[in-house]
């Protein structure tokens, strides 16, 4: 049974939470609230869960990779609680567990999932302390805010000075097997790794961008050989993986297209490994995977009456390349987006853009921008709008396409404004 204090703040966070809705808030707030009145509401919350809590982290695919991680956990007969929404920071992740708690404060669940930024990693593990970690790639992200990957690479090492237990790695990123060699003589942890073939990964136009050959480069240290991967990806052809998993080959149905996907997958089930020891199933691991749905955003499919809409989200070159690679075919009906949170967008031009042949509209602060890069290519630009919603609505009027679906190219910001207009609002709810 919980104290009064634990649930007197969860009953002034819901409060909150149903006033912000009310008022078209953020889905933060009412944790921000929670932690004003009870600092260490994370770990009251969270410790109800009989498993704890295991941490996803990295530079891309964070949100995927938990979704994927939450499968595969149900897949084994756990209720889990998870952060689906994309809340990554302490007040957005008191904000899901307050959303998912009884008023008794209790979290209706065996062990949460929880995607965690690197910013905030170190201080959600000294108030949670998982039970396993995984970190998935270090690349050059988020500039602005972290202004080089070096200083990525500390934060991280602070996290793992915090966490114990399973730490799983990946294997091909050259900074995340360094911060496995830094730790390997620590006896509170047991490190275990995940990655893909070289046949894999030459399959790729451009590998994964730079999560190799950048890193390699730019963590300054000459790496031993590559350790001994639990889960790999032999192969990839489009939303459909073969997976190693111990001994184990397995086919996998992945919720969107890319080597991006499968190694997400392969990292998820990894740490399912890790966590779970004997209790691990590599059939209810793959069939967690084949019922993963797309995380908003990323790879989602929207129905709309004059074409749905698929929305591949953008934060990087590396995520841009690799949402360009995997394209099936040039995609007939092209919106582009991005706001002022790229604030230096100069990476565009190191993009591989030769998939597209036309493009119908781009938008955002960043739209004059977009065209530019796109004119020197000689793509050709229907509109130049600002107003994501403007755009929206002139891509949409426009003839439907002959394949069904319109392909969008969102930053962050973009795509939650887009969904918006779309009236997709709930991001809690799940995908359309």
């Amino acid at each position: 049974m919980s104290d009064p204090r634990t649930a007197l703040t969860v009953a002034v966070a819901k409060l909150a939470r149903i006033a912000s809705r009310l008022r078209g808030g953020g889905s933060a707030f009412p944790g921000f609230v929670a932690r004003r009145i009870t600092p260490d509401i994370n770990r009251r919350l969270a410790g109800s869960l009989p498993y704890g809590v295991l941490f996803v982290m990295g530079s891309n695919g964070k949100s995927t990779t938990t979704n994927m991680l939450t499968s595969v956990l149900r897949a084994h007969g756990l209720r889990v609680f998870t952060n689906n929404s994309g809340a990554n920071m302490p007040q957005g992740i008191a904000s899901s567990l307050i959303g998912a708690a009884s008023l008794g404060g209790r979290v209706d669940a065996d062990i949460a999932v929880l995607e965690v930024d690197e910013g905030y990693g170190a201080v959600l593990a000294r108030e949670l302390q998982p039970k396993g970690s995984l970190i998935l790639n270090l690349v050059v992200d988020q500039i602005y805010r972290f202004h080089e990957p070096d200083r990525v690479a500390d934060m991280f090492r602070a996290i793992i000075a915090e966490v114990g237990g399973p730490l799983v790695l990946n294997a091909d990123d050259a900074f995340v097997r360094g911060f496995g060699e830094e730790a390997a003589g620590r006896d509170d942890l047991s490190i275990s790794w995940f990655g893909a073939s070289e046949v894999a990964y030459a399959a790729a136009p451009h590998g994964l961008v730079a999560a190799r050959d950048f890193a390699a480069e730019g963590s300054g240290r000459a790496l031993g050989s590559r350790p001994e991967v639990g889960v790999e990806v032999l192969a990839q052809r489009g939303a459909e993986a073969t997976l190693r998993i111990g001994a184990d080959e397995a086919s996998v149905r992945l919720p969107s297209r890319g080597l991006h996907y499968a190694v997400d997958a392969a990292a998820a089930i990894e740490l399912a490994r890790a966590a779970l020891g004997d209790g691990f199933r590599a059939d209810a691991a793959k069939r967690g995977i084949d019922e993963v749905a797309p995380v908003y955003g990323r790879g989602e499919v929207i129905p709309h009456a004059n074409g749905d809409i698929e929305i591949l989200m953008n934060k990087n070159l590396a995520s841009l390349q690799l949402n360009m690679d995997f394209l099936e075919a040039a995609p007939e009906s092209v919106l582009i987006a991005y706001d002022e949170s790229s604030y230096d967008p100069s990476w565009l031009y190191s993009a591989d853009f030769s998939k597209l042949e036309r493009v119908e509209a781009v938008a955002g602060p960043k739209a004059s921008f977009m065209a530019l890069r796109l004119g020197y290519l000689g793509i050709p630009v229907g509109l130049v709008e600002p107003d994501i919603g403007k755009a929206l609505d002139h891509v949409l009027a426009t003839p439907r396409p002959t394949s069904g679906t319109r392909t969008f190219f969102l930053d962050h910001d973009q795509m939650m404004a887009a969904r918006r207009h779309l009236g997709y609002r709930d991001l809690e709810a799940g995908s359309a």
